[in-house]
Formats: structure tokens, C-alpha cells, sequence
């Protein structure tokens, strides 16, 4: 297939190297030699894979895409797809082929879609926990490196808004360019002057904010602010710029953020720490 392709939202490319690494980190220069010496050449697997507690599914083609590089053979019957908020005990995926090219392809496929499914999982309880306000959770940089597109498309399957995908999307004035530019006003300056847009500024205080909105500004993310400063602080953008709080933010702690009126909050626990979902795959031979 061509690299221009996309699958799921994501490049075809990334998907393929990301495979065939995985593939070639588990396999060694050896193979899979358990599978040979103890499965039949001719054996053929039928398997099962089901959810073992509550999850949102997210991954389901790249796990195809796991077995069919191993054997282009392997049959793959998704019953769900990525997005869906499923319970436990329900059904996945069927899937059945060679046995021994089933054997082989089972981590690698697996490790991608409970890693992916445990993102859109933790997603989507961030999401749900902020129901009722007006608040959007985001995500953040804080990826495996090699995992950043299909990290923010999992996340996306939770419910979650992506921020920038990488460092050229826009602008995020951080603590350390201000220091070295010397002021707040001094960093926008210099971004505005290079004719970059959108610009978005961090800002510990409220007097930060102050100066951020005199000079203008597309975003304010509010970091590691109290709720009564977040409060402040919105009633003090009053609508000139976006207003994002980040730093901390925790299942116990996001709703109460959102009620203090900003319009989003990153998290970067959603992609940096979710933990995997569990996820099994019953194999019984086929006839």
C-alpha cells in the first residue's frame, strides 16, 4: 500500500514501521521457535478475543493489520468497533488461520490494542467526568516516542480533543521562553514578529495574564493554579483569549477545574500513563 494512505486517521507509514518493529523486537533473528517445534505445520486456530472488564476499544485495525503481516492468510472478523464502549465478556474480534502465524502475531497485536484501548478508556472517563460543563479535556505531547499519531487517535476514541501534534502546530510560549526572552510580552512579541499564529502563552499568576492580554493573545494556559486563581483568572480573560488549565489534573480533581468556567483542561495523564486494558484471546484448534 502507499504511505499516503491513512488508516484510522493515521498515516500508513507510521503504522507500518511501528508493526514492523514490534514484530521484529518480539520475533529476534530466530522466530518464533516454540510455535514451530510444538504446532503442526498444517494446524489451523480459530480464536476468541473478548474484553475482560469495561474498556473503549481502540486499535481494532491495527491488531488486524498485526496478523495479516504475519500470514496475509489470517481471517479477522471484528465485532465491535474502535470507539465503542463495551463491558466485559464482549466480544472483539474472531480471528483464525495458520496456527502457527497466529501464535506469533498474538502479543504484538495484543500489547497494541490493550495499550490503545487503555488510552480511550482513561479518555473517555476524563471526558465523562466533566459532563454538564463547558469544558473540553485535551491531550498532550506526553507520548512513547514512535507512538504520538496513534496515542492522540486512541485518545480521540475516548472523547478527548487533540492538542497539537507536534512542536510545528502552533505556538505554546512556555516558563523557559519567557525566561530567556526576558518577559511574557518580549516572547509573544518575538512569535507575533515571525508571523506565527495561533499563540499561546503559559502563566503561573494572574499577573502574567494581565500582561499576556495587554499585548494580545490567542490562549492562556493556566498552570498549576488553585480553583479560586482559575476563577480569577477567567473572569479576568473575560473572553479575549482561550483559557486552558493544566498541571495535576486528576479523575478526583478535573471536575471541579471545569466548574471554575475555563474553557479546556490537558491532561497529560490520558496518553503518558494510561494503564493497558486486559484484553484475552482463546484459541481452541480449527477443523
Amino acid at each position: 500500500m502507499s504511505s499516503k494512505l491513512v488508516l484510522n486517521g493515521v498515516s500508513r507509514d507510521v503504522i507500518e514501521r511501528l508493526i514492523r518493529d514490534a514484530l521484529a523486537e518480539d520475533l529476534g533473528t530466530g522466530g518464533d521457535i516454540t510455535s514451530a517445534a510444538t504446532i503442526p505445520q498444517d494446524m489451523r486456530f480459530e480464536g476468541v478475543m473478548a474484553a475482560r472488564h469495561e474498556m473503549v476499544v481502540a486499535g481494532l485495525d491495527i491488531a488486524q493489520e498485526v496478523f495479516r503481516t504475519v500470514d496475509a492468510s489470517i481471517d479477522w472478523q471484528a465485532q465491535v468497533q474502535d470507539g465503542d464502549h463495551i463491558k466485559a465478556g464482549d466480544v472483539l474480534a474472531r480471528v483464525s488461520g495458520p496456527g502457527r502465524a497466529l501464535l506469533t502475531a498474538e502479543r504484538t497485536a495484543l500489547n497494541l490494542l490493550q495499550h490503545l484501548s487503555g488510552i480511550a478508556t482513561l479518555g473517555k472517563a476524563y471526558v465523562d467526568a466533566i459532563k454538564g460543563t463547558n469544558a473540553v479535556i485535551l491531550d498532550t505531547r506526553k507520548t512513547l516516542p514512535g507512538y504520538r499519531e496513534l496515542a492522540k487517535y486512541a485518545a480521540r476514541m475516548g472523547g478527548v480533543t487533540n492538542h497539537r501534534m507536534r512542536l510545528d502546530d502552533a505556538v505554546l510560549i512556555k516558563d523557559n521562553h519567557i525566561a530567556v526572552a526576558g518577559s511574557i510580552t518580549a516572547a509573544i512579541q518575538g512569535a507575533k514578529d515571525a508571523g506565527l499564529s495561533p499563540i499561546e502563552v503559559e502563566c503561573d499568576t494572574l499577573d502574567q495574564v494581565r500582561e499576556a492580554l495587554n499585548i494580545g493573545i490567542d490562549a492562556i494556559l493556566l498552570d498549576n493554579m488553585s480553583n479560586d486563581q482559575l476563577r480569577d483568572a477567567v473572569a479576568l480573560i473575560d473572553g479575549q483569549a482561550r483559557s486552558e488549565a493544566s498541571g495535576g489534573v486528576t479523575l478526583e480533581t478535573v471536575r471541579a477545574i471545569a466548574q471554575t468556567g475555563v474553557d479546556s483542561i490537558s491532561v497529560g495523564r490520558i496518553t503518558q500513563s494510561a494503564p493497558a486494558t486486559d484484553i484475552g484471546l482463546d484459541w481452541h484448534a480449527g477443523t
